[in-house]
């Protein structure tokens, strides 16, 4: 099966992908002078905008006959989204798909790529030097990949494609607002959204003033590295593909403050979204005494929240994670939060 020629639309449910809504959140900020806009990247059919980025990586190593339905065996590491996004493309395709997580991949993830009938490598033990999991991850791919006959390793980490794909993720957004985005709220984590965003903005000129929202323990822009619990947002090594000069401004946030704003997010706009998402809307309220009324905002929210019901939208997780009084915040009432 052809992924067809250079330039043309993807084949069957992978036409599906992109072109996802631009919703615009009324209620969130209550007394905010700016309009927020939310882009939807859940409607994507693997369920996140790593879709964007498994079909790009893939689509040109399969036009050019590096990549042989039947015989090629992909293999990767991710903490989730990506996984799902390669093991759809990988089906469509009858690729062989090996993916390599860690014990953080939630179980609805692990479910999902058993359905897609991927084959999962879990890394329980974390590399000893820096105690995170994502160098023995990209060990154990590195030895797949030198190991496996007929092995294909896209590295998202290094892999141009990866951003070159949000290049049509922020092109979508500007043609939906006349182009006026004011602000753009992106979560950091292969750093491949933020610079596919940022490399289009600057490429068409657009005034818009990129925002990096980075979990707290993550290196990516500097700091020291922490424990972070959610998964997809922040890294534990600084990605190849990182370029701070491409962000003007950067804000960190917590793993709790991240779960307070998804529940907030659900309570006022009936958005199931993920972690990333939380911390974008956290981000956003940092900043909003700095913007100015009549500014139009986009948070992207990378997936939906149903991967997390487990985690962030479990009160027996949230408590055991943050205590008794996170517990109360996160499950009551947030509107006067």
């Amino acid at each position: 099966m052809s992924p067809g020629s250079p330039g043309s639309a993807p084949p069957g449910i992978l036409a599906a992908i992109g072109r996802t809504p631009l919703v615009e959140l009324r209620n969130l900020l209550p007394g905010f002078g700016g309009r927020v806009f939310a882009k939807l990247e859940r409607s994507n059919p693997g369920g996140s905008i790593k879709d964007r980025t498994a079909y790009a990586m893939l689509r040109g190593p399969l036009e050019s006959g590096e990549l042989v339905p039947g015989r090629s065996v992909v293999v990767e590491s991710s903490s989730g989204n990506l996984a799902i996004g390669l093991a759809q493309v990988c089906r469509y395709f009858d690729l062989r798909f090996v993916c390599v997580v860690d014990a953080r991949t939630t179980s609805r993830n692990l479910a999902l790529l058993a359905a897609y009938q991927a084959e999962v490598e879990v890394i329980t033990e974390p590399d000893r030097a820096s105690g995170e999991y994502l160098p023995a991850r990209l060990a154990r791919v590195r030895e797949l990949a030198a190991t496996v006959p007929h092995a294909f390793w896209p590295n998202q980490y290094t892999n141009p494609l990866n951003p070159a794909a949000h290049h049509e993720t922020m092109a979508e957004i500007a043609a939906e607002l006349g182009g006026r985005v004011d602000f753009l709220f992106a979560s950091a984590s292969t750093f491949g959204t933020l610079r596919g965003c940022a490399d289009h903005i600057r490429a068409t000129g657009m005034a818009t003033r990129v925002i990096g929202v980075d979990a707290t323990g993550s290196v990516i822009f500097g700091r020291e590295a922490g424990p972070r619990l959610l998964p997809g947002h922040g890294a534990s090594v600084v990605p190849p593909l990182t370029d701070p000069s491409l962000i003007d401004e950067v804000v960190h946030v917590s793993d709790l403050d991240s779960v307070v704003a998804c529940r907030r997010l659900l309570r006022r706009e009936a958005v199931l979204a993920g972690g990333s998402s939380g911390a974008v809307v956290a981000a956003l309220e940092e900043l909003s005494p700095r913007i100015p009324d009549g500014a139009h905002c986009v948070l992207v929210f990378a997936d939906g929240g149903d991967r997390y019901l487990d985690t962030i939208f479990s009160d027996a997780w949230v408590t055991a994670n943050f205590g008794e009084v996170a517990h109360l915040w996160a499950s009551r009432d947030l509107s006067g939060v």
